[in-house]
């Protein structure tokens, strides 16, 4: 049995966190290490199941704790080359990665790491370096995107192949262009390596899902720049629009930003959804 939490998704910090009864993965490591082990704790789970980290990139967001969870628990940590030296050299990464415990992803190579089949794909972000996940396990297809400028080809196969989605929806354009931010700030957000838009998330779907994708989270939301019912109703009216409706051609819920979401039993003929707090 497969199942899927996350932990926080935002720019307070990102990390979600797949397991069976015998392995667990966690992706990303940007929340920091008590509040992980309060909801570990919280939800009955033990971080020492916890046997290896994906990374996705080197922003403070995502990696701020990865050094001591691996330190700690003895974790390997998978993720490029050039995410790895990005790790490194971040200065909100108090403690680093064990030598051990580095080790280094090709994109678009799968690689079995433990129970799961991972490939790790190319995603356009202003970061030393930037993927997102296809993990398979068993007959379920997970697939994990964020922080990301834009959808290529390559990401618009994975959401094809997925039965379950994390996608970004990061931004009402509207929201940042009036915004209070600084333009260089806006033009970051705006650009081929910035963020996803409501609206560039929902055409991803409309033009990519399949009968396959069963369930949609929606992630990386923007505290400033968005709001959580704005981003269902974008998407769900582009959606419909297309002849797409929520709730009968697949599911969608909004990832919290600074709280857990979950746990959800993934399977490929229907979602149980186990525990909320």
């Amino acid at each position: 049995m497969l199942n899927f939490i996350s932990f926080g998704s935002g720019s307070s910090g990102n990390c979600y966190y797949l397991y069976t009864a015998t392995d667990g993965l966690l992706i990303d490591a940007g929340v920091g290490i008590r509040t992980l082990k309060k909801h570990f704790k919280d939800y009955g789970l033990s971080i020492s199941k916890v046997r290896n980290i994906l990374i996705t990139h080197d922003h403070a967001d995502h990696v701020k704790s990865v050094g001591c969870i691996s330190h700690e628990n003895n974790i390997h940590v998978y993720t490029t080359r050039e995410v790895h030296q990005g790790i490194r050299r971040n200065y909100c990464v108090h403690h680093k990665i064990n030598t051990e415990h580095v080790h280094y992803l090709q994109k678009s190579e799968e690689l079995e790491i433990g129970e799961f089949r991972i490939t790790p794909f190319e995603v356009p972000h202003d970061s030393a370096d930037n993927v997102g996940y296809c993990i398979e396990h068993g007959n379920v297809v997970f697939c994990l995107i964020t922080d990301a400028g834009l959808v290529t080809d390559e990401m618009k196969a994975y959401i094809r192949k997925a039965n379950y989605l994390v996608i970004e929806a990061n931004h009402d354009e509207e929201m940042v262009l009036n915004g209070a931010y600084p333009q260089y700030l806006k033009s970051r957000i705006l650009s081929g390596k910035g963020h996803l838009s409501n609206s560039a998330c929902a055409h991803a779907l409309v033009e990519n899902a399949t009968e396959n994708l069963k369930k949609v989270w929606l992630c990386h939301l923007s505290e400033e720049n968005n709001h959580p019912e704005l981003a269902r109703k974008t998407i769900e009216n582009i959606l419909r629009a297309s002849g797409i409706v929520v709730g009968k051609d697949f599911d969608m819920e909004i990832l919290k930003r600074k709280t857990p979401t979950g746990i959800y039993e993934l399977n490929n003929g229907h979602i149980n959804e186990l525990h909320i707090i």
